[in-house]
C-alpha cells in the first residue's frame, strides 16, 4: 500500500486506532468519562479526515475498498449518527449499574464495520464489515446482562444474524463458482444470465445473497423478532440498529443493484416489488397494534425500509438522491426520538410504554416538543425533513412509472398517521404522566438523565429537522455532488 492509499483509508484507521486505544486505556484505568471522550474524539477525528478525500475523485485501495464521493457521503452520515448515539449514551449509562467503558469500544468497532460496508467492492470486505458490525451488536444488545429482556433480545438478534450469514456465505460461494471472482461488480453480470441460460446455481446464489440482506434490513418476511430486539436492547443500541446498521447495508445494496439496472431484470424487479409492498403494509399494520414505543418504532423502521425500496426500484440518479436524502431525514428523526426516550428512562427500566408519555408536556415540555416533532417528521408532515424525504421517494417512483408502488406508499403513509399522531396526542393530554401519578405502584418519577452534550445534540437534531424541511437546497446539492 502506498502513502496515498493510507490517506484514503484514514477514517477507517482512526476508528480502529480509537477502539484499540480504548481497550488499552481501560486495561490501565477504568474511567467512564475518559472512554466517552476518547470515543467522541475518535468519531469526530474520523469525520474530519474525510476532508482528505476529494468528492470528485475515486480511489481503489486494494481490490477490497473503493473510496469515492458516494462512500464519503455515507461514511460521513454514519459517523454523524454515531456521534449523536455516543452523546446520548453518556447520560443513559451513567444512571445504570453496568460496566460502561466497553460500550463505547463496541460502538467504535460497530461503526468500523459500517464504514467498511459502504466502501466495499469485494465479497471479502463486505462480509468482514458485516460480521464486524454484527458481532459488536450481539454484545451491545445484551449489554445490560442483569435485565432478562436484554439477554433475550441478544439471542433473538443472534439467531437471525447467524442465519443471514449462512445464507450470504452459501450465496457468495455459488456466485464465485459461477464467475471465478469475488468482486461485487460481478453481480451485474451474474444477474443478466440465470433466466436466459438456465444457470440455476447463479440464480440460487443471488437469491441467497438477497435473503441474507433481507434479514439484515428486517424486510418482510425476514422481520421476525425485530420488535423484540428493539424492545429488549438498551435505547442507544436500538438507535444504532435502526439507523447506522440499516443505513450501511442499504447504501451497499443501492450502489451495486442500481448499477444492475434492476428494472430490466424482471425476476429481481418483481421480487423486490412484492417484498416492498408487503414490507410497507406489514410494518405499518403491526405498528398500529403496539402500546410500546420502542416496538412501534421497530415496526415503523420496517415500513420505512419499504419506502426506501420504492426509490431503489426506480433506479438512476434520482433514486440515489432520494435514498440519500431519505436516509438523512430518517436518521435525524429516529435519533431524536430515541434520544428523548434515553433522556427520560430511569435507572431500572426504559420508559417504553406509550402510556408512560401521557401528559409529558406538563413535566418536560421541551422534551415533549422534541419527541412530537420527530413523530410528525416520521409521519411526513410538511415543514419537516421527513416530508421532503417522502416527497423525493414519491417523485423517483413517479418518474419511473412505478404507479403501484407509489399508490401503496401513499396509502401506507396515511395509515402511519394514526399511530404517529397517537403518540403526539398522548404527549399533550392534559393529565399527569402515569409514572408521576402512582410512584408507589412500582413506578418512578424519572428526571431527564441526559448530559449537557446530549441536550445539545437533541437541539441540533430538532433544528436540522426543521431547517432541512424548510430549506433543503444545500443538502440536495451536497448529495448530488457527492453521489454523482
Amino acid at each position: 500500500m502506498t502513502t496515498a492509499d493510507l490517506l484514503h483509508i484514514l477514517p477507517l484507521l482512526v476508528l480502529a486506532a480509537g477502539a484499540v486505544a480504548g481497550m488499552l486505556g481501560i486495561a490501565i484505568h477504568r474511567s467512564h468519562m475518559m472512554t466517552f471522550v476518547l470515543a467522541l474524539c475518535t468519531l469526530v477525528l474520523s469525520l474530519l479526515t474525510l476532508g482528505v478525500l476529494a468528492p470528485s475523485s475515486t480511489s481503489y485501495v486494494t481490490p477490497l475498498i473503493r473510496l469515492d464521493g458516494y462512500a464519503v457521503f455515507f461514511t460521513g452520515l454514519l459517523l454523524v449518527a454515531a456521534i449523536a448515539i455516543v452523546a446520548i449514551s453518556y447520560g443513559y449509562l451513567r444512571e445504570r449499574a453496568v460496566v460502561r467503558e466497553e460500550f463505547y469500544i463496541l460502538t467504535l468497532t460497530a461503526m468500523l464495520g459500517c464504514v467498511v460496508l459502504v466502501s466495499s467492492t469485494h465479497f471479502a470486505s463486505f462480509f468482514v464489515g458485516l460480521e464486524l458490525l454484527s458481532v459488536s451488536l450481539y454484545i451491545l444488545i445484551a449489554y445490560h446482562r442483569a435485565q432478562p429482556t436484554d439477554i433475550e433480545a441478544g439471542i433473538k438478534y443472534f439467531i437471525p444474524a447467524a442465519t443471514s450469514s449462512a445464507f450470504l456465505l452459501f450465496g457468495i460461494s455459488l456466485v464465485y463458482a459461477r464467475t471465478g471472482t469475488m468482486a461485487l461488480s460481478e453481480l451485474i453480470g451474474v444477474a443478466a444470465v440465470p433466466w436466459r441460460q438456465g444457470d440455476l446455481p447463479a440464480l440460487l446464489g443471488m437469491a441467497m445473497i438477497l435473503i441474507g440482506i433481507g434479514f439484515k434490513l428486517a424486510l418482510v418476511p425476514f422481520h421476525f423478532w425485530a420488535a423484540d430486539v428493539y424492545e429488549g436492547s438498551p435505547v442507544p443500541v436500538t438507535a444504532l440498529i435502526a439507523t447506522a446498521s440499516k443505513g450501511a447495508v442499504f447504501a451497499l445494496l443501492l450502489r451495486y443493484f442500481d448499477a444492475m439496472d434492476i428494472q430490466t431484470r424482471n425476476p429481481f424487479f418483481l421480487v423486490f416489488t412484492i417484498v416492498a409492498i408487503f414490507t410497507m403494509f406489514t410494518g405499518n399494520y403491526l405498528a398500529l397494534l403496539q402500546n410500546n414505543i420502542k416496538r412501534l418504532l421497530a415496526y415503523s423502521s420496517i415500513a420505512h425500509v419499504g419506502y426506501l425500496l420504492v426509490a431503489f426500484l426506480a433506479g438512476g440518479r434520482q433514486a440515489t438522491t432520494a435514498v440519500a436524502f431519505y436516509l438523512l431525514a430518517y436518521f435525524i428523526t429516529t435519533l431524536g426520538a430515541f434520544g428523548v426516550i434515553a433522556a427520560l428512562s430511569g435507572k431500572d427500566r426504559d420508559l417504553s410504554s406509550i402510556g408512560d408519555y401521557r401528559g409529558l408536556v406538563l413535566r418536560h415540555p421541551v422534551l415533549a416538543a422534541v419527541l412530537a416533532a420527530m413523530m410528525l417528521s416520521l409521519a411526513g408532515i410538511p415543514l419537516t425533513a421527513g416530508f421532503l424525504g417522502k416527497f423525493y421517494v414519491l417523485f423517483a417512483g413517479v418518474r419511473s412509472d412505478l404507479w403501484l408502488l407509489v399508490l401503496v406508499l401513499v396509502a401506507n403513509s396515511v395509515i402511519s398517521l394514526f399511530y404517529y399522531l397517537r403518540v403526539v396526542i398522548t404527549l399533550y393530554q392534559p393529565v399527569e404522566p402515569a409514572w408521576a401519578q402512582a410512584p408507589s405502584a412500582g413506578r418512578y418519577v424519572p428526571a431527564p438523565s441526559h448530559s449537557l452534550i446530549a441536550a445539545v445534540v437533541l437541539a441540533l437534531l430538532t433544528l436540522s429537522l426543521i431547517g432541512i424541511g424548510i430549506y433543503p437546497s444545500p443538502v440536495i446539492q451536497l448529495i448530488e455532488t457527492m453521489t454523482k
